[in-house]
C-alpha cells in the first residue's frame, strides 16, 4: 500500500517569489499548449492497448512487485479456495520474511475472487475482469490461478498478450497445455496463446493422466468392467469424462452409457433410471462440487443402484460431502499428489504449521503454497522487475525441491509428477485409501 506523503505547514506557494510564480505560470501554459499533463501517467492495459503491455520491460532491480491470485471465494468453493489464499500468504511470509522482500523487491500479494453470488461459482466475465486488472497493473508480474479449468480458458489469452506468467494450483484440463486425441477440442492449446509464447504453467497433473489413474483403480481394485460416465458439461468435467472413456476403450472395457447434466436440474430421477437400466458396475462423474453431483448421487442411490461412484478432484471437496449426505457414504474421488504422511519432510512441516495457524487444510492447499513459491523463486532468480524475465525463469524450473516432491515443468508447462491419491467418504469424511497411477 502506498502511504500518503505527510505535508508540512509550509506549502510550495509560501516560498515562491513573484518572479518564480511568473515562471511557473509560463511553464503551465506551455504544457497546456503541448497537451494534457495526464499523458505522462501510464495508461491502463485495455483491449485497445494491451499489445503495448506485452512488450513492457521495466527491467528494474528494485521497487515493488505485485502478485495476483484469482480463485472462487464466493459460494461453496469459498472455504476450499481460502485455504489456497492462506497457503500463498504463508509462502510469501517464508520467502520474504517480515518485510516481504524477495530478490531485492518488495512483494505485495493481492487476492481476487473470480466467483459471483449470482453464479454461485466461478464466472467467466469476472475471471476476465480479474485478468484485465492484473494486466493493467504495471507492477504485476505473476498471476496465480485459476482453480477451475474453464476459468483458465478466459484468462490465459489475456495474460498471454501481456506477457504475464500464470501458474495454476488446480487446473487439470489437458487442452490448456496439450492436444490429446479424444479429449481436447480442435486447435487446443494453440488458441489460448495468441503470441505463440507459452505463459501458462500448473503444479498439478492433468486429466489425461487422472482419467487413466481412476480407471486403473476401478479395474484393478474393484474389478469393474462396465462403466457409466456422467459429466457436468464444463471444460474440466467433460475433459475428465473423455479421458476416462479413452482409457476404458484402450483397456477393452465397456462404457454402457453416458450423460451430461447442467448442474441446475430440479432432480435427476430420469437419469437415475437410465443408469439403473444400463446396469453398470461402476459410475464415473466428471465435474465440480458446485454442479450438484451430491444431489445426482442421492437420486441414483434412491433408484436402487449400488454401483460404486467415483469422481475426480472436482468432488474431492467438503462441499460434495455435505451435499451428498448419507448417499455419499462410500463414494470415491481422486486427486493429484500424495497423502500427508507420504509427503517430503518439508511438505509435512508446512501442513503442521498450517494447521497451527489456520486449522484444517484441504487437498489443494499445499499446491497454493507451491505455486506462490515457484513464482517467488523465479523473481529471485531473474533479479529483474520484468515480465519476460520472470516468465522465462518460471519456464526453466527444473528439479524443483518443493513441498510435494522434486519435479520440473516440461515443455508444455506441466509438472512431471504423475501420482494420484484415491479417497473414499467414510463416516462423512474424505479418507485416504491408496495411490493409483496411469497405466497401472
Amino acid at each position: 500500500m502506498i502511504k500518503p506523503v505527510k505535508q508540512t505547514k509550509k506549502t510550495w506557494h509560501s516560498v515562491l517569489t513573484p518572479q518564480s510564480l511568473i515562471i511557473v505560470l509560463l511553464m503551465n501554459l506551455l504544457l497546456a499548449a503541448c497537451g494534457s499533463t495526464e499523458a505522462a501517467i501510464p495508461a491502463a492495459a485495455t483491449d485497445n492497448n494491451r499489445a503495448d503491455s506485452s512488450s513492457l520491460t521495466l527491467n528494474q532491480t528494485g521497487g515493488t512487485i505485485r502478485i495476483y491470485s484469482s480463485l472462487p471465494l464466493t459460494g461453496s468453493s469459498k472455504d476450499q479456495s481460502q485455504t489456497l489464499v492462506n497457503a500463498m500468504q504463508m509462502a510469501l511470509d517464508d520467502f520474504g520474511g517480515a518485510d516481504k522482500t524477495v530478490g531485492g523487491f518488495k512483494i505485495e500479494y493481492v487476492s481476487l475472487d473470480d466467483a459471483t453470488a449470482k453464479a454461485g461459482q466461478w464466472d467467466a466475465d469476472q475471471e476476465k475482469a480479474n485478468a484485465n486488472k492484473a494486466v493493467a497493473d504495471l507492477d504485476a508480474m505473476v498471476y496465480l490461478g485459476t482453480f477451475n479449468s474453464g476459468a483458465a480458458k478466459e484468462s490465459i489469452p489475456i495474460l498471454n498478450q501481456a506477457g504475464m506468467a500464470m501458474i495454476s494450483p488446480a487446473n487439470t484440463y489437458p487442452g490448456l497445455t496439450k492436444a490429446v486425441d479424444g479429449v481436447t477440442d480442435t486447435n487446443e492449446p494453440k488458441k489460448y496463446y495468441p503470441t505463440a509464447t507459452r505463459n501458462y504453467f500448473r503444479v498439478v497433473s492433468s486429466d489425461d493422466l487422472q482419467g487413466p489413474a481412476m480407471v486403473a483403480y476401478a479395474a484393478t481394485v474393484t474389478k469393474a468392467s462396465r462403466f457409466f460416465l456422467i459429466n457436468d458439461g464444463q471444460t474440466y468435467g467433460k475433459g475428465l469424462a473423455d479421458a476416462i472413456n479413452r482409457e476404458a476403450k484402450r483397456r477393452g472395457l465397456s462404457v454402457v452409457g453416458s450423460a451430461t447434466i447442467q448442474g441446475r436440474e430440479s432432480n435427476y430421477r430420469d437419469l437415475a433410471r437410465q443408469v439403473r437400466t444400463a446396469n453398470p458396475d461402476f459410475i464415473f462423474f466428471g465435474g465440480i462440487a458446485q454442479q450438484q453431483p451430491g444431489k445426482l448421487l442421492a437420486d441414483i442411490r434412491a433408484s436402487g443402484v449400488r454401483a460404486p461412484f467415483m469422481g475426480g478432484d472436482g468432488i474431492n471437496n467438503p462441499a460434495f460431502v455435505k451435499e451428498a449426505g448419507v448417499a455419499g457414504e462410500g463414494a470415491f474421488s481422486s486427486i493429484a499428489g500424495l497423502p500427508d504422511n507420504q509427503l517430503p519432510a518439508k511438505g509435512q512441516d508446512f501442513l503442521k504449521r498450517y494447521r497451527a495457524k489456520y486449522g484444517a487444510p484441504t487437498n489443494y492447499t499445499i499446491y497454493g503454497y507451491e505455486a506462490m513459491a515457484v513464482a517467488l523463486n523465479a523473481i529471485k532468480t531473474s533479479g529483474k522487475k520484468d515480465r519476460k524475465a520472470i516468465l522465462d525463469a518460471i519456464a526453466k524450473t527444473k528439479d524443483y525441491d518443493g513441498l510435494v516432491g522434486k519435479w520440473s515443468f516440461d515443455a508444455n508447462g506441466d509438472t512431471t509428477l504423475t501420482d494420484f491419491a484415491i479417497y473414499q467418504i467414510s463416516d462423512g469424511l474424505l479418507s485416504y485409501r491408496q495411490q493409483s497411477q496411469p497405466g497401472k
